[in-house]
């Protein structure tokens, strides 16, 4: 294929030479005229020379102008030019009449243009075999039911165990199956099996499709990755077909690894969805569970697979001699987070002042890929500001600018925009400093960032993986907060709590529909998402509870919220000066750090 795109290249060139060519051997040639002109300078005398070849004719004029006396002419018919120009020849008013006989081309020539078409159309259909056998384009002729995988045997960027961090209980669980693909012998004579497939479950960026190359590069044998989306097209049969064929060559080449990344877009629950599921899917995943449980004994292909969704992978693909092992990548706590920015600090200069632990420990909940992309964020802001090192003033902006967007500093605000904006942030703020027993303020800014025209960013102390109740009050006392300082202190509301609002309804309904937080309805909860309806699992939930139950449901969710406004009011307006001092601060500065914060809170 490579050397047909070489080819072609330099065929155009050759074509745009000769056209270049062509027109500037036509610009320094005759000019050619209309036979009538040629019989009327014949009738005045005006010709000098003729020469006529074949139904072409050159003629030179007595008087013309300087450097146009030369032309050329077509003649419609010969033998009718001929007695035209006899008594003009005789009278001699054309000095010199020759007629010069082509000569006769060889058979040969008649057929160059046809053979020239027929080579071309070879060439053309021989290019378009190669684009549709080359490099796994199932979307092509000839090769639907071919597999879209991709196969690695030997790269030289191989990643490795030592490239994962934050997943130490995740690797151990992987290098059973890297010790298996080196040797096999160890585990067959034991009598043991080692497991089909290996599901990776979690989180999108934590880490899966990494943990999957790494056991590529550790095991050193020939890996196939494919995604899920690349099984099913629109024609019937194609993703059978390709299933089909992904297993024949993973066969071909044991030991080896399949990684399927997104099963879930093959391996969705059968039946679900509008009209009962999709044939083709359908099919596709039929087929796929076939191969994976008709695999001999050791036979050395293991499945590995990932996704974020296993909640709506098939049963039957999930049972024991498919995929046999789970393998749950969770959020990397704060030790996890400090070795995963370590590997990501590799070729990147730091600064004195950057402490990667701090660092850890103000990113709770970032995953693997958001902490890469922090870093390079941080790098971005550095060379930005022509630093030749990063430093924790970089990389705090870029902990913002990952969370809440850049911000948009050009946008013009009115004073009245301002003061409502600086409020309902300081009443966050004091409202965090308040209420909270985990959380403290990071920063406070009412410069408009994504979609945000302010925010307050509060950080936990430590990582936490429960809440009580009384935490998940505190989120709602938090988020009502802005709400409550515009109604003290500006005395009306804005649309600016929207957001605040849908925080504290969300927080407030799963009290009591999901954790069984609620006095008069006790240890209930209320709502099965996996309720199969009509329309299928995917578009709707049945509901398990009566309109009576639901209206409960309303009235404590509005309590809670009640309750937990007229408890911010009560707070806010107790501590007026502090909502004062901050939000003048902000009207001041349009941004206060946590230090800032804490010793206006502690002055005021």
């Amino acid at each position: 294929m490579k050397y047909f795109k070489n080819i072609s290249i330099y065929i155009v060139l050759f074509v745009i030479i000769l056209i270049f060519v062509a027109v500037a051997t036509n610009n320094g040639g005759p000019t050619v005229e209309k036979y009538s002109f040629l019989l009327d300078q014949i009738q005045i005398g005006n010709v000098k020379e003729i020469k006529l070849e074949g139904s072409t004719a050159n003629v030179t004029l007595s008087k013309g102008e300087q450097g146009k006396d030369k032309y050329i002419v077509y003649i419609p018919d010969v033998s009718s030019f001929m007695d035209e120009v006899r008594e003009p020849i005789k009278a001699k008013a054309i000095k010199d009449f020759e007629v010069i006989i082509p000569p006769t081309a060889p058979w040969w020539v008649a057929i160059i243009p046809t053979l020239g078409i027929i080579i071309i159309f070879v060439l053309f259909w021989v290019f378009f075999l190669q684009q549709s056998q080359g490099g796994g384009g199932g979307n092509r002729v000839m090769s639907f039911g071919k597999s879209r995988a991709k196969m690695t045997i030997d790269d030289k960027k191989k990643i490795t165990f030592n490239d994962v961090a934050g997943a130490d209980e995740e690797k151990e669980e992987l290098k059973e199956i890297v010790e298996f693909l080196k040797q096999p012998k160890k585990f067959v004579e034991l009598g043991a099996r080692i497991p089909k497939g290996v599901l990776l479950v979690g989180p999108p960026g934590t880490g899966k499709t990494l943990l999957a190359k790494a056991v590529s590069g550790e095991a050193g044998v020939p890996f196939f990755t494919i995604s899920g989306s690349d099984f099913v097209e629109m024609f019937v049969g194609v993703g059978a077909s390709r299933v089909r064929d992904l297993f024949d060559q993973a066969k071909k080449n044991s030991p080896c690894i399949v990684f399927i990344d997104e099963i879930d877009a093959v391996g969705r629950h059968r039946g679900a969805g509008l009209g009962g599921g999709h044939d083709e899917r359908e099919q596709t995943l039929n087929q796929l569970l076939v191969e994976m449980d008709g695999f001999g004994v050791n036979e050395g292909v293991i499945i590995l697979a990932a996704t974020n969704r296993p909640d709506i992978l098939d049963p039957a693909l999930l049972r024991p001699g498919r995929f046999d092992r789970r393998v749950v990548v969770g959020l990397p706590d704060i030790k996890g987070r400090e070795e995963i920015l370590k590997v990501h600090a590799r070729g990147k200069p730091l600064a004195e002042d950057v402490k990667l632990d701090d660092l850890a420990k103000s990113t709770p909940g970032f995953t693997g890929a958001d902490l890469e992309n922090l870093l390079n964020e941080a790098a971005l802001l550095a060379a930005r500001n022509n630093r030749t090192n990063i430093t924790m003033a970089e990389i705090k902006e870029a902990v913002f600018k990952v969370v809440m967007g850049p911000e948009k500093k050009s946008r013009v605000m009115s004073e009245t925009e301002k003061k409502l904006t600086a409020y309902h942030e300081a009443g966050h703020a004091v409202a965090v400093k308040l209420v909270s027993t985990t959380d403290k303020v990071d920063r406070i800014s009412i410069i408009p960032a994504g979609m945000a025209g302010g925010y307050t960013a509060y950080k936990p102390e430590e990582d936490k993986s429960y809440s009580t109740k009384a935490n998940l009050l505190e989120r709602i006392v938090i988020a009502l907060g802005g709400r409550a300082a515009e109604e003290i202190v500006l005395g009306e509301i804005s649309t600016g709590a929207y957001g605040d609002l849908k925080t504290a309804n969300g927080v407030a309904r799963g009290m009591i529909t999901k954790y069984g937080m609620s006095e008069k309805l006790g240890n209930l909860i209320f709502g099965n998402e996996n309720e199969e309806v009509f329309i299928g699992r995917d578009f709707a939930q049945a509901r398990n509870y009566s309109e009576e139950i639901a209206a409960e449901i309303d009235r404590e969710v509005k309590s809670i919220i009640d309750s937990c406004y007229e408890k911010t009011l009560n707070m806010l307006k107790d501590n007026i000066s502090k909502l004062h001092a901050v939000a003048n601060a902000l009207i001041e500065k349009e941004k206060l750090e946590g230090q800032e914060f804490e010793e206006l809170f502690a002055g005021a």
